[in-house]
């Protein structure tokens, strides 16, 4: 059996940023507006605060301006509501996220609807995911795009094969399994199977490529793999480990150290599809700085 591929998301991510920040440094020399992307976080949810932290590092590497806006767990939804709405009508402002989770009290999918989808760069608006299901150019939701982003970047033959996602979210499953579908981006034979999917173990089993993200730490084992296939790892589960600094280790959905000698391709957690997301948030605000998707 050949040696199996890393899929390394972090190497990836750093060249795409590069690309980004050399052409935003054209914009600006030929005077034009550096992006500007501004994110809301909600409480103190560590996986939240991290991904925060590490949005803000990469606007800055992109030569992006970054806003941050904190609010307190006990946030009402008419303050969050008004703060969008001061955020849509912000003409220096050319995208913005409202990280989630967010609290029990606030119906996320209104803060969503709220959203000027124009904006939008987390893709997560009705009239984004709807455009981009029918084959539209608008914001692509970002892990997603991430993915794309690293099959591409790899070279991976998609055109023909057969895909299985792993899980149904709106997040990742549904944008992951309407893309792979599509003639203009993965060009599969796509499944999508989930909690309640009967024969989940024989349908991985016939993948080419498999899109793990559910959320159940090493769900994909060895027996559910077929020799030489691509497996994509989108599980961040936060496990306790007393041996790391931070009391715990971030692990996939996916038996990383069982299932890559089977393998062609695969991608670590972390450092696989995790830098892809951010790649991805980066890539969608210099497309609303230049208006290449909505006037």
């Amino acid at each position: 059996m050949a040696e199996y591929k890393i899929i390394d998301g972090k190497a990836t991510s750093i060249a795409i940023k590069k690309e980004i920040a050399e052409e935003v440094e054209r914009i600006v020399a030929a005077g034009g507006k550096r992006p500007h992307l501004a994110a809301v976080l909600v409480g103190h949810d560590g996986g939240s605060e991290t991904y925060v932290k590490n949005k803000v590092i990469a606007c800055e590497q992109c030569g992006f301006v970054s806003s941050l806006i904190r609010y307190e767990e006990d946030v009402t939804e008419e303050e969050l509501l008004a703060c969008v709405n001061r955020l849509n009508s912000d003409e220096d402002i050319d995208g913005f996220i409202v990280q989630l989770p967010l609290p029990k009290h606030i119906d996320e999918q209104k803060i969503i609807m709220a959203i000027d989808y124009r904006k939008d760069v987390d893709g997560f608006h009705p009239i984004n995911v709807g455009r981009m299901s029918i084959g539209l150019p608008c914001f692509v939701s970002a892990t997603p795009l991430g993915i794309l982003m690293l099959l591409r970047h790899y070279n991976i033959e998609t055109s023909g094969k057969k895909c299985v996602v792993l899980g149904r979210s709106n997040i990742v499953g549904k944008p992951m399994a309407q893309l792979m579908m599509q003639k203009q981006y993965g060009d599969c034979t796509v499944t999508v199977c989930h909690s309640h999917s009967q024969n989940l173990k024989e349908e991985c089993k016939q993948a080419d490529i498999i899109i793990a993200a559910i959320g159940r730490p090493h769900f994909v084992t060895a027996d559910m793999v077929k020799p030489g296939a691509v497996i994509v790892d989108v599980g961040t589960t936060r496990v306790p480990d007393s041996s790391k600094k931070s009391g715990f280790k971030l692990t996939g959905d996916v038996d990383f150290e069982n299932v890559a000698p089977l393998a062609s391709y695969i991608t670590p957690v972390p450092g696989g599809v995790g830098p892809m997301t951010i790649c991805s948030l980066m890539k969608n605000t210099l497309s609303a700085g230049k208006k290449e998707f909505y006037k």
